[in-house]
């Protein structure tokens, strides 16, 4: 393990002297924050707090998940302190995954205080701390450098009497990088602007040379890197191609209850992450779903897999970088991630304190459609961009984000993008002013569509290199680690056997049938769109009429049902009976009360006859009585041509009425064959409640978009 130097420091000489830098007050801090009374420095931590300690200029550190990053810059910043000198600003995307690291910094007495989205009542008194000089350590994610608030509050008070600016997972500022966080390109014009004395520490724990070289220009001169070796001795790795959902769920329940200790389930999806969780449940696993839109739970859904009180959690990348668990016995992945950086990343969760651990990858077919989803929506389209700018340049005052989705029919996710990568540029040529968003006299610059066509582009060859990586029979830590431009020497491996790529048949069986018996929840819509809300039927704010709980069938993209929902739709212009008998079986499961005392159908114009035929054939078989109570006005657009939630329900509203007459008054079963916005059945519900109706249940056969 040895140190690369990218030439003399430039620092204005050593800010302690060498007699300042105690290797016991240094250990002494090692061993209250590891609760270890004998511990030692790993290779290359001393050098590296000592390096920042006496001020030699400017650090990356390159070194695998473990290693003990966080040591570096608490003790470093400590000793800075004791010697008078300011506090440490960490900028990090991981705040909510280092509540371990901030403990071990207590221990140490280094306080250390955090802003970031999730503890926005605290941010006052960490202000108030700051402004003090009661704080040791200030945490931020990147999101915050762009704030107004922050800026003139804390940035603008600590910028001139820093002692360390520490930047956590410094990959994310690389356009190479494979967790692209945008914010990070603020750090470039920041880092000019402070002294080219103060010290700086950049970490990461995957970074190849392409990035090692991008990381330079933005934090150097003169950059000195750390790198570690990148072999895991401990880990065994192997590759296994299963590309059907059934087949890899089979897999799972097959061997996963025959591994030792504990460990993480990587899926590329929040649906196939609850999907794989419930699966493994109903075969009596102690797993649990891990995802970031959990909040508050995350951090009991950690302390569960620390405690080993879980087999395993099935988690998104949220789970990714951050996560510290030394004795974590196996990493499997349902699919392929999209680059060797993030596999590595995640892979290198487990083993780390462990002589055996595995780390098994299972390759699906569905992978390449979700991975090319996420590569060509990474950056706004010319079209998107040239709409946005458009639209800006006709409103003198501004727009705010919702004035912008009423105007363009872009997704809401489109137009965020598009406005923060937009508003980073430099110069800018939109700026927000309060809510609103303005033109500048700044024009967008051919460089932001080279960066993008470039990071698209590697993102492609990244994910065929781990197409590459999936197809290996052997060889697959030294292929990681020449892809990282390291060298493999002589790579040791655990004497464990391979996982056979075999399972149980009966197990294919049974999860071939939970499959086709898993539905998916359609959460009820709370709030009419903003701005002028649905002029026809003058519905704004709260919606008081909501509909209940609903069920979808499957997934359009799904294996099971999927395919007999296209075919129905676009071929046969008629849904299968096998479909209107999984539907009454799914009823019969799901037993919503108060029980549908009758059923009714969303009506179209282009199809009149597709789903009505399909809800009276299915009411036939529930015994229940069929009305056409819903009709269409006039033809309006195909919803799925809507982007985002308030044209879709202006769409909705312009087009769908009750029809006059009587209504049973009984709860009601609302059939439909496709929901994605989730608006057509909300006014469904909403005109079938406010003409008398009972309670709505919303049945479809199929979730469209693009999550899976």
């Amino acid at each position: 393990m040895g140190a690369e130097s990218a030439g003399p420091s430039g620092a204005a000489g050593d800010l302690l002297s060498n007699s300042a830098f105690e290797v016991r007050r240094a250990l002494e801090l090692l061993r209250l924050g590891t609760r270890l009374p004998h511990a030692e420095f790993r290779p290359d931590q001393e050098e590296a707090i000592r390096h920042l300690v006496l001020g030699r200029g400017r650090l990356l550190v390159v070194q695998r998940t473990g290693w003990g990053k966080s040591f570096v810059y608490f003790i470093a910043g400590k000793l800075l302190r004791e010697a008078g000198r300011g506090p440490t600003l960490l900028i990090s995307p991981l705040l909510s995954l280092m509540r371990n690291q901030i403990e071990a910094a207590g221990r140490m007495g280094v306080k250390a205080l955090t802003i970031h989205s999730q503890n926005r009542q605290g941010w006052s008194e960490v202000e108030e701390a700051v402004q003090r000089d009661e704080v040791d350590v200030l945490l931020i994610s990147p999101e915050r450098l762009a704030n107004e608030q922050f800026q003139r509050k804390v940035l603008t008070l600590i910028a001139q009497r820093l002692g360390l600016l520490v930047v956590d997972e410094a990959h994310c500022i690389s356009d190479w990088g494979h967790d692209f966080r945008p914010h990070y390109r603020l750090l470039g014009a920041m880092i000019r602007a402070l002294p080219p004395n103060l010290p700086l520490l950049a970490t990461t724990a995957t970074a190849n040379n392409r990035v090692c070289e991008d990381l330079n220009s933005v934090l150097g001169p003169n950059l000195k890197v750390l790198r570690g070796e990148l072999a895991r001795p401990s880990l065994l790795l192997q590759t296994i191609r299963l590309p059907r959902h059934a087949q890899r769920l089979a897999w799972l329940a097959h061997h996963v209850p025959t591994l030792p200790g504990s460990g993480i389930i990587y899926t590329l999806t929040v649906r196939d992450a609850q999907q794989v969780a419930r699966w493994l449940k109903s075969r009596d696993l102690r797993v649990e779903a891990y995802y970031g839109d959990q909040g508050e739970e995350r951090p009991d859904l950690e302390q569960a897999l620390l405690d080993n009180r879980v087999k395993a959690l099935v988690a998104t990348t949220a789970l990714g970088m951050g996560f510290d668990k030394p004795d974590l016995a196996f990493v499997i992945h349902y699919q392929t991630p999209g680059s060797v950086v993030a596999y590595y990343q995640q892979v290198g969760r487990a083993g780390r304190a462990l002589s055996e651990a595995r780390g098994v990858l299972l390759s699906g077919e569905e992978e390449g459609s979700i991975l090319d989803y996420f590569i060509e929506s990474a950056f706004p389209t010319r079209e998107e961009v040239h709409q946005v700018l458009d639209c800006l340049e006709a409103a003198l005052e501004g727009l705010s984000l919702e004035q912008l989705q009423e105007q363009l029919n872009l997704s809401k996710p489109r137009i965020e993008k598009t406005l923060a990568l937009l508003a980073l540029e430099s110069p800018a040529p939109i700026v927000k002013e309060g809510s609103r968003w303005q033109l500048t006299a700044a024009h967008l610059e051919d460089g932001f569509w080279q960066r993008a066509e470039r990071l698209t582009r590697l993102r492609h060859d990244e994910k065929r290199q781990m197409q590459e990586y999936v197809d290996l029979e052997r060889g697959h830590m030294e292929f990681l680690i020449k892809a990282l431009d390291g060298e493999p020497g002589a790579l040791a491996a655990p004497s464990l056997p391979a996982l056979p790529a075999e399972f149980d048949p009966r197990l294919l069986t049974a999860a071939t049938a939970f499959l086709r018996q898993d539905p998916l929840e359609i959460e009820p819509r709370k709030q009419w769109p903003g701005g002028n809300g649905l002029e026809r039927h003058r519905l704004q704010g709260r919606i008081a009429l909501t509909a209940r709980p609903g069920r979808a069938l499957c997934s359009y993209r799904d294996e099971t049902w999927g395919p007999l929902v296209e075919q129905g739709k676009y071929r046969d212009g008629q849904f299968s009976q096998a479909l209107v008998e999984a539907c009454v079986e799914l009823v019969r499961r799901w037993r919503p009360q108060p029980a549908p005392t009758w059923v009714t159908c969303v009506p179209s114009l282009r199809h009149p006859r597709l789903v009505p035929d399909f809800a009276e054939r299915l009411a036939k078989v529930l015994g229940l009585p069929f009305e056409l109570t819903l009709i269409k006005v006039e033809p309006g657009e195909e919803q799925k041509r809507m982007a985002n939630s308030a044209q879709q329900a202006r769409n909705v509203d312009r087009s769908l009425d009750l029809r006059v007459g009587d209504l049973p008054s009984g709860p009601v079963l609302l059939i439909d064959d496709m929901v994605d916005s989730r608006w057509t059945l909300t006014l469904a519900a909403w005109l079938l409640r406010s003409g008398g109706s009972g309670d709505v249940w919303p049945l479809v056969l199929a979730v469209t978009g693009k999550s899976r």
